[in-house]
């Protein structure tokens, strides 16, 4: 393992664990999209089945459990624990445009035709899309809690250091993941607008606000 993949790692854990502090203190998710939360705990459920199939190492293992643990804590924090304060009226993206486009192109663009790796094909198209409800509930509002902006930071740095991660594969190891880099690609794209706008005003102390 490299150091951008641990670091890759870490700022994704980070931004889960901002998200569910954020959410336990106040004791209250508003500003945050469940159906973004819901999408991640699709997107862990079905990359991680091969937690039944094969073993590669602890560290492996037990980042997958805490994965999906955690996003099923946030979804039930959201949906259930929490949920009169869930801002439902500003959640208003059609997931169903992200999943079902998703869904058919697993099936279509793959490395094996067998059920694990289309499901794991899924969860990587997904994983790049999955964060657009909460980007869409941000611009709805008009704003977002600092806090939710820096689980926003985390999430996509965690991207961006995988795609060095898969660069640094590359050219050390000759491993090439075609699906998972032009996946991180367009899930960086999306974040690039936020990046910049979290160092010109979010880190000036000013609140966020999107187009």
């Amino acid at each position: 393992m490299n150091i951008f993949r641990l670091t890759g790692d870490l700022s994704h854990l980070a931004a889960i664990i901002i998200l569910l502090l954020k959410i336990w203190k106040s004791r209250a998710c508003a500003g945050i999209s469940g159906k973004s939360q819901l999408l991640f705990a699709v997107v862990f459920t079905t990359r991680y089945l091969d937690l039944f199939t094969s073993f590669i190492s602890l560290y492996n293992t037990s980042m997958k459990l805490i994965y999906i643990a955690c996003s099923y804590a946030t979804v039930y924090l959201i949906y259930m624990k929490f949920k009169a304060t869930y801002d439902g009226n500003h959640d208003t993206f059609r997931v169903e445009f992200l999943i079902v486009p998703v869904g058919g192109l697993s099936f279509l663009v793959n490395h094996d035709f067998s059920p694990l790796e289309i499901l794991w094909t899924f969860s990587i198209y997904l994983e790049s899309v999955a964060i657009l409800p909460q980007l869409f509930m941000i611009s709805k509002t008009g704003e977002a809690e600092t806090i939710t902006t820096h689980y926003l930071f985390f999430l996509g740095l965690y991207r961006a250091l995988y795609l060095v991660n898969w660069i640094w594969r590359y050219y050390f190891e000759g491993f090439f993941d075609l699906i998972a880099v032009v996946a991180g690609v367009v899930q960086t794209v999306l974040y690039c607008d936020f990046f910049y706008l979290y160092v010109t005003k979010v880190l000036k102390g000013k609140k966020l606000s999107l187009p």
